[in-house]
């Protein structure tokens, strides 16, 4: 099956077919029906090595992610399968499982399919992978960086769309401190290469101190993060028993230690103000409500998609995008209260 069968069928010219296959939004509404539709009853595949060849590029976007087995990032991954749809581009998918050495492996495999746009998660990677990336932006390939809004920017020009994970930890010891409460607490991601949760950690410890507290730090274990979650909150009470309000790297975290709290028969939030990060479906079913901050999850991956659409359909130099996370609050740090936003 060639263009000229296709053509034939449509009753349009070859070099239409040919647009149409490269660049739909170029072709005629009711003309791209009439080649879809032969397309279709001829059963066509495009040869997509022939267009690679000749554009440099494939109609791929890759993004690589730390974790697809999580629903946080799994609806960022919603977003940009959504924002791409229609454009004529489709999105290739790696997950490195938060390894480093991981990602740089998937990136050199990735790059061998000359993809129209590279998407990494965060601003953290090795020497060899920032050094792939760069060699990408001089040969024309744009890279986002998503879940990241954090300055200085990176001199190669990668465009940022998210939040600046500081800024979210000092927001939740602000919140805090606003609920009237000065013996605080962190509780951050066992996992050494889960660098935004740290920064998040950082930047709620940064807050106290400069409102005159010292906030303990500790590190989630390993393994399943709701029991890793209740284990914390009982080595936080032996080492520190003053501590009356705690903050987590994320909701399975709070979640156990919530259930922890309860199991000893403390009262959420008089005793213990419970407070964590991510707005998953089971903190609101679950009582007294648990407060957290929620991340634009979705809307990253939309807003990326829709920018990338704008730079390789229509030739615009893509922005950075800052998305704010959104303070919900509920019974776990204020008691008798509606969730608010």
């Amino acid at each position: 099956m060639t263009l000229h069968d296709i053509a034939a069928r449509a009753g349009v010219t070859r070099i239409t077919v040919s647009r149409y296959l490269r660049e739909p939004e170029r072709v005629a509404a009711e003309t791209a029906q009439r080649v879809q539709q032969a397309i279709d009853a001829l059963g066509y595949v495009p040869n997509v090595q022939a267009g690679q060849l000749a554009s440099g590029h494939s109609r791929l976007v890759a993004a690589l992610i730390p974790n697809i087995g999580h629903s946080i990032f799994a609806e960022t991954i919603q977003g940009l399968i959504e924002g791409l749809d229609g454009s004529g581009y489709e999105l290739m998918l790696m997950s490195y499982a938060y390894s480093l050495e991981r990602e740089v492996e998937q990136l050199r495999a990735v790059l061998g399919w000359h993809p129209a746009a590279l998407i990494v998660t965060g601003r953290q990677h090795l020497p060899a992978t920032h050094h792939l990336l760069q060699q990408a932006v001089a040969h024309g390939t744009p890279v986002f960086q998503i879940w990241d809004h954090a300055r200085p920017k990176h001199p190669a020009g990668w465009v940022q769309v998210g939040f600046d994970h500081r800024e979210v930890g000092a927001q939740m010891a602000e919140h805090l401190m606003a609920c009237g409460h000065r013996a605080l607490a962190f509780v951050d991601s066992g996992v050494v290469e889960d660098f935004r949760a740290h920064e998040r950690a950082q930047g709620f410890v940064h807050a106290a101190r400069q409102a005159g507290l010292v906030a303990p730090l500790l590190n989630a274990n390993l393994g399943d993060p709701t029991e890793a979650g209740r284990a914390a909150l009982h080595e936080l009470r032996q080492a520190h028993p003053h501590v009356r309000a705690v903050a987590f790297a994320n909701d399975q975290f709070a979640l156990g230690a919530l259930l922890e709290a309860q199991s000893h028969g403390l009262e959420v939030p008089k005793d213990l103000a419970v407070l964590g990060f991510g707005d998953f479906p089971l903190g609101a079913q679950i009582a007294p409500g648990l407060s957290t901050l929620r991340p634009p999850r979705v809307e990253i991956g939309r807003t990326t998609a829709e920018i990338l659409r704008q730079r390789l359909l229509h030739g615009q130099s893509p922005t950075d995008c800052h998305l704010p996370c959104a303070l919900v609050v509920r019974g776990s740090t204020a008691a008798n209260t509606q969730a608010k936003v």
